[in-house]
């Protein structure tokens, strides 16, 4: 047993220092990046945002309507090999686990098209199962951009990095439906998580994605000041037409469901029922019914934009460059 006694943060610790900004409108800032894979070999440019592959938010539909703003989304791994014969709209992953049936799937979905973006997702990727099997994909479709996760830490980042990884999925326990870290006790403030694995990730030339713990735009900030490349968003992006979900009233308001991919709703849906020998790391419950997903993403860009103004940023590949991040007292920081 050994304790760390170096200070850890979450978004919520820290706020970001205005700087002397030379912008004169938040419409100056380009908020698109271009982006080097180290595996794939290719580039991208887009808004690095990713809708999560949770249910509910990880659809075709959502795929569909993020795409016209030139960001991703990544599928929910409960889609049928079937439902992709169908046009997979642009920037989106194909989201798979690490058992046979996934491996079989994406074997089924590379017979028609072969997949641009995959996306490894596991709640612990610290096993060598994982790794074996992010290096068999990667030398199975050597041209696709992979992302795989999830981990919160320098060596992890690294490794997953040169077993064939283009960007790693940095967060465990950060989301909002997520209760890793009260069940297992297992976790890593997201904020730093971000900061030490974006720097391992970059010191290979890898690219790392922020997943979890984003409530707001200010925290999508945070996130790319970290240092962070991509970020992933699920509560964010629940609550709207392209959830595929019924509207429903709870107590004269309008909802949706909402829940983590390791709840025992998920389960029972998606499993057939939780398995004895696992226990439920995700809540359940409701989301406020947003409508469109066109207007929180107006919102969102728009946040980033302000942020980038305020410190000076005339794009997001600059954030990060001009961001200070200062400390704040965490029950004073409740009150805003």
């Amino acid at each position: 047993m050994r304790i760390e006694n170096d200070i850890k943060l979450d978004y919520d610790d820290v706020l970001i220092r205005p700087k002397r900004s030379s912008l004169t409108s938040r419409n100056d800032v380009s908020l698109e990046r271009t982006l080097k894979f180290p595996h794939a070999k290719t580039e991208w440019t887009g808004i690095p945002i990713i809708a999560a592959n949770m249910d509910g938010i990880g659809t075709f539909q959502m795929a569909k309507s993020l795409s016209n703003f030139k960001m991703m989304t990544a599928l929910h791994k409960f889609h049928k090999s079937s439902d992709y014969k169908k046009i997979i709209p642009e920037f989106t992953f194909i989201t798979i686990g690490i058992t046979n049936q996934d491996e079989e799937k994406l074997k089924q979905i590379a017979e028609t098209q072969t997949p641009k973006f995959i996306c490894i997702d596991v709640a612990n990727g610290y096993t060598e199962r994982f790794v074996a099997f992010v290096k068999k994909v990667r030398k199975d479709f050597p041209k696709s951009i992979i992302m795989a996760g999830n981990v919160v830490t320098g060596e992890m980042t690294e490794e997953l990095i040169l077993s064939g990884a283009d960007i790693v999925k940095v967060g465990i326990g950060p989301g909002s439906v997520c209760i890793t870290r009260k069940v297992a006790g297992v976790g890593y403030p997201q904020l730093s998580a971000v900061i030490e694995c974006a720097d391992a990730a970059h010191g290979l030339k890898g690219l790392v994605c922020a997943d979890g713990g984003t409530r707001s735009s200010g925290d999508i900030a945070k996130a790319f000041g970290a240092g962070a490349d991509f970020v992933m968003a699920g509560g964010l992006f629940a609550g709207h037409d392209e959830s595929g979900f019924k509207i429903m009233t709870k107590e004269g308001k309008k909802v949706m469901e909402h829940y983590g991919s390791s709840s025992a709703r998920a389960m029972k849906k998606n499993n057939g029922g939780k398995a004895s020998y696992r226990a439920s790391e995700g809540k359940e419950g409701y989301v406020e019914y947003k409508g469109s997903v066109k207007n929180t993403v107006e919102e969102i860009l728009g946040g980033l934009r302000s942020t980038c103004t305020y410190v000076g940023a005339s794009s997001i590949k600059e954030l990060s460059k001009r961001t200070t991040f200062v400390q704040v007292n965490r029950q004073l920081n409740n009150i805003f």
